[in-house]
Formats: C-alpha cells, sequence, structure tokens
C-alpha cells in the first residue's frame, strides 16, 4: 500500500495563505478608502466650481461679497486637504498592493515546492511498486521443463 503524500510544511503554508488573504483584505479597504476620498474631492471641486460659476450677483452687498470670497477660501482649503489625504491614500494603497503581490508570490513558492515533493513521492512509490509487482513476478515463474 502506497503510503500518501505528507507535506511538512503545510502549517507554513496555510499561515502564508492566511498573510496572503490578510494583504488582500488590506488591499480592497485602502482601495474602498482611496475611492471614497476620490469621489469627496470631485464633490467639493463640484462645489467650488458652481460658487465660482454662481457669483456674487448683481445686488451684493459688501457683506455678500465678504461672505462670498470667505466661503471660496474654505472651499479651496478643503480642496488642497482633500488633495493631500488623496495623495496619502494613493500611496498607503500602492504599499498594500506591493505587500498583496509579496505575500502572494511567498505562497507561490511554497505551494511549487508542495507540487515537485508531491509528484517525486508520487514518482518514488510508482517506482516502489512497479518493484515489488517485478519481484513477485519473478517470484512466481516457474521455468517450463524441456
Amino acid at each position: 500500500m502506497a503510503k500518501p503524500f505528507v507535506f511538512r510544511l503545510e502549517k507554513v503554508l496555510e499561515y502564508r495563505r492566511q498573510l496572503e488573504d490578510q494583504a488582500r483584505m488590506a488591499l480592497a479597504k485602502a482601495k474602498a478608502a482611496h475611492d471614497a476620498q476620490k469621489l469627496a474631492l470631485d464633490d467639493i471641486e463640484a462645489r467650488l466650481a458652481a460658487h465660482l460659476a454662481k457669483g456674487f450677483g448683481d445686488a451684493a452687498t459688501q457683506a455678500d461679497i465678504w461672505l462670498w470670497m470667505r466661503y471660496r477660501e474654505a472651499l479651496e482649503r478643503d480642496v488642497a486637504a482633500a488633495v493631500v489625504e488623496l495623495e496619502r491614500l494613493a500611496s498607503f494603497l500602492q504599499s498594500c498592493r506591493q505587500e498583496a503581490v509579496l505575500r502572494s508570490r511567498e505562497k507561490k513558492l511554497l505551494e511549487k515546492l508542495k507540487d515537485r515533493q508531491a509528484g517525486k513521492h508520487h514518482v518514488a512509490e510508482n517506482l516502489e511498486e512497479q518493484k515489488e509487482y517485478d519481484e513477485m513476478a519473478t517470484l512466481r515463474y516457474k521455468p517450463q521443463d524441456r
């Protein structure tokens, strides 16, 4: 009876699979945060464009102009802050991508090793089985008398 293949580094492989899953989840979270920030930036830029297109109005008082300018400045600050945050999230997203790729490579390396060892095990088992059959055939062979 052939012995089943046992990969001695199975626990390490499972651990690397967990690390890869964690890296993928972190990548998904980073992508979601980046996309949400991009939408927020687009919204702020749209509000700024609408505010600039609206202008002061024809009968604007000095107080109205002052309020309009302050709101415009606040929107410009919000845009600048959103751009900085978007760049930070893009950098974090890139590092998460690199981490996910690294974890995937590490896992694939062990999986290839497991496949190679399993293949060698099966070849060795087949050779052993063939030797047994050959030996049995040799022992059972009875030459015919002539």
